[in-house]
């Protein structure tokens, strides 16, 4: 049921959400002064976190005058799609998990994007060959673009929870797209590190590359074409994607990528359709839950993969007591659970409407224990290790028989956000347009990238002697590790959380979890932490501020240690007592992030 704030005025609220500009900002006449940085701050009225400055004031206008946790989120999703163009937009997808404070249940939305009718079990299987595409022609193609899901969540959130139509929750970023904003040095570095691919792309090359070169750190960067086509969405709907010109416009993009003569690469054609844009419906979906230590955990079902595999680890966790563990000891456990409940992500997670998706046994306390019993404490397994059967009955501990499959690769380019409003709604939303910069296709005179999500099919089974539940195939979802998580305290919330990082998403937002919930970190403690992850691979991968003691003492227990530069960055909230709300942002992760409430205090 939705809330019945006062409604807000259109054009007078977007004008008031973009502050004038000050002297700090008069090298860039006319965009918005930045937003400061602020990873953690607490208050009232209302929260939200995201990774940009922009997005963040953005969404805190919308809550400040009268807006709902969900007008904010879409508000804020938005304003990323100008300001994190390579991670979201537009011309992706995504999961919206979504907590009614009136009704208090958790709701989601699968807005996760499709494959086209014509995709099939072959479709990334090179016929000259016969053997899969290499990994980088399946990115750069037509081929990986998937129906994009965001514009109908949008739509789908505003109309069953928000408070205000679609266009008032666009203009705010169209507003932002055209005046502009000032680059830092994380757009910077994403863009170069993309720049020979954007290179190849007409519109891509002229709207990301001005004068041919990445833009310059402090520069103001516009997008027009974003901002109109904003405009044009809040004026038409969605169906102007779904069913009208916009979408013809990015089926001819799909089918006919615009490649520069000179371009280094061939972009295969896509196979999307109009008729796929018209077919594409979003998916309300009972969320995941488990309980865990008194709490209600709640998470997004299959097409992801992130709530049953974080539900699963949990439940192994709950098995042993963290809290009283040396931090040897419980960073042990938490790799060894993660590894076990990846192994039966591999083997069992996909579009439910395409294979049979054993949720229920997955998030099982018998099947938990059982997987729980097969922890050494003092040694680490070798992966990849064989998945479970989760069909009852359980049995104890059951040895562990059979084949694992290694870990498929997963783009790791996606964005989060947390919202909450003064009534206690609160939303958890992961977006994407999968790799960094997607497929690398701007629809021309539209401003924004086209996602390369079907990537994140299987290109052929990982193993044949196992089967594989997330093989390409007409109208399917692929497989995803997106988990936005809302945590219930008494049937209140507590904590939300989430992170971008690919299959790396599942592992930071169990390990902020049980830091949190376990041992006794704060929020900001929790997600600020060094990260380690172990996704079923031969190595864990650790982030360089993992101690050089842990280090050791996790290698004498048998653990491969691989290291990686940067590991997710999260984004989350917590109640606090007397109605005080804590958003929580990461402070040098992808150059930290950006938390804010209504009324600071």
């Amino acid at each position: 049921m939705k809330e019945a704030p006062r409604r807000w005025a259109a054009g007078a609220a977007a004008a008031a959400l973009l502050v004038t500009a000050s002297p700090a900002a008069s090298a860039h006449p006319g965009t918005p002064a930045p937003f400061p940085k602020v990873p953690v701050m607490t208050g009232y009225g209302g929260a939200v976190s995201s990774v940009d400055p922009d997005a963040t004031r953005i969404g805190l206008e919308v809550l400040r005058r009268g807006g709902n946790a969900v007008d904010a989120a879409v508000a804020t999703a938005a304003a990323l799609g100008v300001t994190e163009p390579y991670s979201a937009g537009i011309g992706g997808g995504g999961y919206f998990v979504y907590y009614d404070a009136r009704s208090r249940t958790v709701r989601t939305i699968d807005g996760r994007e499709t494959a086209p009718a014509r995709m099939t079990e072959t479709a990334f299987i090179d016929p000259a060959t016969g053997k899969p595409l290499p990994f980088d022609q399946g990115v750069n193609s037509g081929l990986s673009v998937g129906v994009p899901g965001t514009p109908a969540t949008w739509a789908r959130a505003l109309r069953e929870w928000g408070t205000i139509p679609l266009r008032q929750a666009l203009d705010p970023a169209a507003e932002l797209a055209a005046r502009g904003f000032v680059v830092d040095e994380t757009f910077r570095a994403q863009t170069a590190a993309n720049q020979t691919r954007f290179d190849d792309i007409v519109p891509t090359r002229d709207l990301f590359l001005p004068g041919g070169q990445p833009p310059v750190v402090g520069s103001t960067f516009r997008n027009p074409d974003l901002a109109r086509t904003y405009r044009e969405m809040g004026r038409n709907g969605v169906d102007w994607l779904y069913k009208g010109p916009l979408g013809r416009e990015v089926v001819q993009t799909v089918k006919a990528p615009p490649v520069a003569p000179d371009a280094d690469r061939v972009f295969r054609p896509g196979l999307m359709e109009t008729g796929d844009l018209a077919a594409y419906r979003v998916l309300d979906q009972k969320p995941t839950r488990i309980d865990y230590r008194g709490l209600s955990i709640y998470g997004m079902a299959p097409s992801s993969s992130g709530g049953t595999t974080v539900g699963e680890a949990l439940n192994i966790l709950e098995t042993v007591d963290l809290r009283g563990m040396d931090q040897t000891t419980a960073t042990h456990y938490y790799l060894e659970a993660s590894r076990l409940a990846f192994a039966d992500r591999n083997r069992y997670v996909g579009d439910p409407k395409f294979v049979d998706v054993p949720q229920r046994g997955l998030l099982s306390d018998g099947f938990a224990k059982e997987r729980a019993c097969l922890i050494d404490p003092a040694k680490a397994a070798v992966s990849p290790i064989a998945p479970g059967d989760p069909a009852p009955p359980y049995q104890g501990c059951p040895a562990a028989t059979g084949i694992g499959d290694a870990e498929p690769y997963e783009g790791l380019s996606t964005t989060h956000l947390v919202t909450a409003d003064r009534w206690g709604n609160v939303v958890a939303y992961n977006l994407t347009i999968e790799q960094t910069g997607g497929s690398a296709i701007t629809v021309p005179g539209r401003g924004f990238l086209l996602n390369n999500e079907l990537t994140d099919f299987s290109f052929a089974p990982a193993n044949p002697a196992v089967p594989d539940p997330n093989l390409p195939a007409p109208g399917k979802r692929p497989r995803s590790s997106m988990s936005p998580t809302i945590v219930l305290q008494d049937g209140k919330p507590l904590i939300a959380v989430g992170s971008p990082g690919g299959a790396t998403i599942i592992t930071t937002v169990l390990q902020v979890l049980t830091g949190r919930l376990d041992r006794g970190l704060g929020l900001p403690d929790a997600v600020a932490a060094a990260r380690l992850s172990q996704r079923n691979g031969a190595a864990t991968e650790v982030e360089p501020g993992v101690p050089a003691e842990l280090r050791a003492a996790l290698i004498a227990r048998g653990h491969v240690l691989r290291e990686n530069p940067e590991i997710g960055a999260a984004t989350a909230l917590e109640f606090l007592t007397r109605n005080r709300i804590q958003a929580v942002a990461e402070p040098t992760r992808r150059g930290g992030g950006s938390a804010g409430v209504v009324w600071p205090g």
